[in-house]
């Protein structure tokens, strides 16, 4: 028996909802849509078929179908009860990568979110996309794609085609302390500490995730953040350099300059003139 077609959403930029659905809730669309689907379960559970099969999502999980992909999803029938927050958009051009994940089936793709903490900041985000989507503001819906970005970002922390999912946890957690503690006298005593590591397993960790030491990644993220307080700001280089975690200014303005090529007061003065161009 031919299956009616659920009506088609129009979609300029992004189109979403938030649904506490029951039992007979379904979709079908034979040819998909021209934009992409994103759905997160949850709660309950869902039903996503593809042609000789289907998966069933429980919570945590997010499902992605690509463009013209069949939509054959719904509550999952023994269940009665699914509570999804989805949204069909047309993604950014420099989203793709971030759209890479495994496919269950062609056209389908699904994502499980086991850490409890990234579930729910993924749930919260994408909650906030539905809130800006359907909002009364002008720009509405590019405030809704900045915040499906942020959806789409946290997502690739557990996406195992993600160059972010392939980091060890414990190396990440030492760049994350290495970056909130930038101006702070950092041992790798302290690292090893922070990370759950002996100092030579995190140095051989580090080395291998990053391609550079622990001390080599701390310079650098000083260093970047020195040339953007350069930048961004008229304060003192001496200041700056104490900002960043340097007490000499001229150990600095060395280090400064093997890192980008000019002494600080050169970057400083070229970005500001290229500005004014």
């Amino acid at each position: 028996m031919e299956r009616a077609e659920t009506p088609t959403p129009v979609v300029v930029q992004i189109v979403t909802g938030h649904f506490h659905q029951s039992g007979g809730y379904t979709n079908w669309r034979e040819h998909g849509t021209a934009d992409w689907l994103l759905i997160l379960t949850v709660s309950g559970q869902g039903r996503f078929g593809y042609p000789n099969g289907e998966i069933i999502t429980q919570q945590g999980d997010i499902t992605l179908l690509k463009p013209h992909t069949l939509h054959d999803y719904g509550v999952e029938p023994s269940l009665q009860q699914w509570e999804l927050i989805w949204a069909h958009f047309h993604p950014r051009p420099y989203w793709h990568s971030l759209l890479d994940w495994t496919e269950v089936a062609p056209g389908l793709l699904n994502l499980s979110l086991q850490d409890p903490a990234l579930l729910g900041k993924v749930e919260r985000v994408f909650a906030k996309t539905d809130s800006l989507a359907r909002g009364a503001m002008r720009r509405k819906e590019e405030f809704a794609m900045n915040a499906l970005e942020e959806v789409l970002l946290w997502c690739d922390a557990a996406n195992p085609r993600s160059e972010q999912a392939r980091m060890d946890s414990r190396v990440q957690t030492a760049m994350d302390y290495m970056c909130q503690h930038i101006a702070d006298d950092i041992s790798l005593d302290t690292l090893a500490q922070v990370s759950g590591l002996s100092v030579s397993r995190l140095a051989h960790l580090f080395r291998q995730h990053t391609g550079v030491t622990p001390l080599q990644f701390l310079e650098q993220q000083r260093l970047d953040r020195a040339a953007q307080l350069l930048e961004l700001t008229s304060r003192p280089i001496q200041s700056i350099a104490e900002e960043v975690g340097f007490d000499n200014p001229f150990y600095f303005s060395l280090r400064f300059k093997r890192h980008v090529g000019r002494c600080p007061r050169d970057y400083r003065r070229i970005r500001h003139e290229s500005k004014k161009a």
